[in-house]
């Protein structure tokens, strides 16, 4: 059996975190070839590049980041168990790393994982927002615990991950006030031929609203596109146009933007996953979000 020199790892872990071979001498009080040829021997014992040398800083590589933060487990769990038999209180919460994929609206994200941040759960959440494909990168090298999106892992994406459905609801739809007296009565077909601020194509709500526009006659002046759905409801809350937000948050996207709900869209469903790399939910962070998902975000079929 291969046993792991932790020495080393804890070598490697200081310079991880201090960003030179030269501070974490300084904190270890040791010599610079001492710590080099410590990590160059983890390196050859792991059989991967740790850092990226050919830059001014010590930058880590892919494999670099996976171990760094295994090794950042260990010596934080090890503080702990000293802590512990000491009686001291260790006072870490458990970090939860979510990917958001942009097309998720912030107000969802914000009700899905309000509930992990609870002082019961010792939940420490991690937001990095971006790219779904990026995330899912992320996520398979255990950068992140979970992300959420607005579709599931296509059949093009090589990664093995599994898919948590947390619910679905209607669309509604939004404009300031103004703009809203001259189609709330009438929706949708007072909608024709007036601006719509719209996500960008190939979204999953936009493909949507795309068939939706057709079945039902309306041809909408586009106004603006947008990545993100939070700067969409900006423009909107200025009267530039209507726009489209899942219904679950209809009372929050009125309340905060100053805009009123012109009508429903029933017709689309907007769907949102949980998507891990473990196909029975452990850890408390995501159990927190998919409990809040099932009793509460979307516990009525909206």
């Amino acid at each position: 059996m291969d046993w792991l020199n932790y020495h080393h790892l804890l070598y490697f872990w200081t310079v991880a975190r201090a960003g030179s071979v030269a501070d974490a001498c300084t904190r270890l009080n040791l010599a610079q070839p001492t710590i080099s040829a410590q990590i160059r021997t983890l390196e050859q014992s792991l059989g991967v590049t740790l850092f990226d040398r050919s830059r001014r800083r010590m930058e880590l590589t892919e494999a670099g980041r996976i171990v760094y933060r295994y090794a950042d487990d260990i010596f934080t769990l090890g503080r702990e168990l000293l802590d512990t038999v000491q009686g001291r209180p260790t006072g870490r919460p458990l970090r939860f790393h979510v990917g958001i994929a942009d097309v998720v609206p912030k107000l969802i994200a914000y009700r899905l994982l309000t509930p992990a941040l609870a002082a019961d759960r010792g939940v420490q959440v991690v937001c990095v927002e971006g790219k779904p494909d990026q995330l899912l990168a992320q996520l398979s090298i255990h950068e992140l615990d979970v992300v959420l999106s607005d579709a599931p892992i296509g059949a093009a994406v090589s990664i093995r991950g599994f898919n948590h459905l947390l619910g679905e609801c209607a669309v509604a739809v939004f404009a300031a006030p103004a703009l809203a007296r001259r189609v709330r009565r009438n929706f949708p077909q007072a909608a024709d031929d007036l601006p719509w601020l719209l996500p960008t194509a190939g979204t999953v709500l936009r493909r949507a609203l795309d068939h939706w526009f057709d079945t039902r006659g309306v041809q909408p002046r586009i106004a603006g596109e947008f990545e993100d759905s939070a700067l969409a409801k900006v423009f909107g809350q200025e009267g530039l146009g209507l726009f489209a937000a899942p219904a679950v948050i209809a009372r929050e996207v009125c309340a905060q933007y100053r805009v009123r709900e012109v009508g429903r869209i029933a017709a689309i469903r907007e769907q949102f996953y949980a998507i891990s790399m473990e196909r029975k939910v452990r850890h408390p962070g995501v159990l927190a979000v998919t409990e809040t998902a099932r009793l509460d975000l979307f516990a009525t079929d909206t």
